[in-house]
């Protein structure tokens, strides 16, 4: 039973294998491979007219990089070129400004100078003059004269020879607004003709320490300029510190200060060397630490160089580097882009 099953199935499928099998499998086939070359043949188009698209495009980019590149090293020439300029323009400026500066110092020092010389006519000047101190203001009104006023002060209280002829050439207050009710009145200057005089009303006034006029104490000293009284003042506290201590002191003439310490004597040119030692020798004095002059102001305005004011080689060498080190550095990455792009 098996066998004829297995013999009529064979009857049954050979007349269809060998009757129309054959003919739709070679149409099939056929079909296939026309569909095969056919998309072979597409691909390939597509392939070429990929390619040649993608190498135009890369054609076209780097011809557009080489564009930027040169116009941007036309540019960075153009650059280097103003900053060329820029620096011979600026290294002018600061040869003008260093000469300026110059100037001024020098300028500065014949100013100081001549502060100097002015100062030092003005005390010429005043040579035969005197300052008389802690006369009240309005006692001079009941003498005819204000001579006459200071010459009868002077010979009622100084241990002057009656001899002696005083020669006040003119006496006045101080040029300055009369103070108010209870401030300090205002000094008397008194010029006398005679140096002499003058020198000897004045040394008997200090061997007196002055006198005691209507219960005030006036005192006479020189009439100095205002700049040499205004230097003269910077040693007020030292001075006040020496006579708590009992150390004996001069100040001549213009702004010094002669100290005579138990050790030596010692004279000073400026209030901050006086203050300065005496702190050292620890005396209760702080240091005068002196105001800004003119020369201080200027000298940390100026400029300072290392190598004085001509730089023109150095900086030209600079430069020169710098150009080199920036057309080689442009060169290497222009190359390095090529060969990341071919």
């Amino acid at each position: 039973m098996v066998k004829e099953k297995q013999g009529k199935t064979k009857t049954k499928k050979h007349p269809e294998m060998n009757n129309e099998e054959p003919d739709a499998t070679e149409e099939h086939v056929a079909a296939k491979a026309n569909v095969e070359v056919s998309v072979r043949e597409k691909m390939d188009g597509d392939a070429s007219i990929d390619l040649k698209m993608i190498l135009k495009e890369i054609k076209d980019f780097r011809q557009d990089n080489a564009q930027q590149f040169r116009e941007i090293k036309d540019q960075i020439k153009v650059t280097n070129d103003n900053l060329g300029l820029l620096e011979e323009r600026v290294l002018d400026s600061e040869e003008r400004i260093q000469a300026m500066e110059d100037a001024i110092g020098e300028l500065a020092k014949l100013q100081s100078k001549l502060e100097l010389q002015i100062i030092d006519q003005e005390g010429r000047s005043r040579r035969n003059n005197l300052r008389i101190y802690g006369v009240v203001e309005g006692e001079e009104k009941n003498a005819p004269t204000m001579t006459d006023f200071v010459e009868r002060l002077l010979k009622e209280n100084l241990p002057l020879t009656s001899s002696l002829d005083l020669h006040i050439e003119r006496a006045h207050r101080a040029l300055a607004a009369a103070p108010p009710e209870g401030a300090p009145p205002r000094s008397i200057i008194v010029r006398f003709l005679s140096y002499k005089t003058k020198d000897e009303v004045l040394k008997k006034a200090w061997q007196s320490k002055g006198f005691l006029w209507k219960g005030k104490q006036v005192n006479v000293d020189h009439d100095y300029a205002p700049d040499v009284l205004k230097q003269r003042q910077t040693y007020a506290e030292a001075k006040r510190v020496l006579k708590q201590r009992g150390i004996r002191f001069q100040t001549p003439f213009p702004a010094k200060l002669r100290v005579f310490y138990p050790d030596g004597t010692k004279l000073y040119n400026t209030a901050e060397d006086a203050t300065k030692e005496m702190s050292e020798k620890g005396l209760p004095v702080s240091v005068f630490t002196p105001p800004e002059n003119l020369m201080s102001r200027i000298k940390k305005l100026t400029w300072s160089t290392a190598e004085g004011r001509r730089r023109t080689p150095q900086l030209q060498r600079a430069r020169e580097n710098l150009a080199q080190a920036g057309s080689s550095s442009i060169k290497d990455r222009l190359q390095q882009f090529r060969r990341e792009q071919s």
